[in-house]
């Protein structure tokens, strides 16, 4: 350490940084909000009576959009639609984001981060607003099961990767 202008050296590995200076990496989220959220129920009230259990097909879709170098917005969208014989029960759609601060990181692992973390993360929020909209539509509240969006990240990265495409990182589908 050096008592001259507050610099500390850091052993050889690069440039001299001030006292304080902000250089480990870090990400977190800043904040989260429902974008967007459509709740249909297109048969009411006969789909009320409707005795079949319902056929439930769930869609995640995982999108970003880098507002400024450290700040990004992570959209998870929810696609749910409820089928019986008698036609759709229930149809959800949200768009869930979250704002995520990221710096100092490798863009390889903003990327991780950005496709495979900050989903984790929202997730069981997204999760409990689609239980309390169906719900509020009449239904029994529907627990969405967990989501491994880590494995999904590397089994889509393993894919690209196999596919020649090197550094082509994954699309956000889920």
């Amino acid at each position: 350490m050096s008592d001259e202008g507050n610099i500390i050296t850091d052993l050889g590995l690069g440039a001299p940084q001030p006292n304080g200076a902000d250089t480990l990496p870090a990400a977190g989220i800043i904040q989260q909000y429902v974008k967007d959220l459509s709740v249909e129920n297109p048969h009411a009230p006969e789909s009320f009576q409707w005795q079949d259990p319902p056929q439930i097909d769930v869609q995640f879709n995982i999108g970003a959009r880098e507002l400024n170098e450290e700040v990004s917005e992570i959209e998870l969208k929810i696609a749910i639609n409820a089928r019986c014989q008698g036609g759709s029960q229930f149809i959800v759609d949200l768009s869930y984001c979250g704002l995520i601060g990221m710096r100092n990181m490798e863009e390889s692992h903003k990327h991780a981060f950005t496709y495979a973390e900050a989903p984790r993360i929202l997730f069981p929020f997204a999760r409990r607003v689609v239980s309390d909209a169906v719900r509020d539509a009449g239904f029994p509240p529907l627990l969405l099961e967990p989501v491994d969006f880590n494995g999904i990240y590397m089994q889509q990265l393993a894919a690209a990767q196999a596919q020649g495409e090197g550094e082509g990182a994954p699309a956000g589908e889920a």
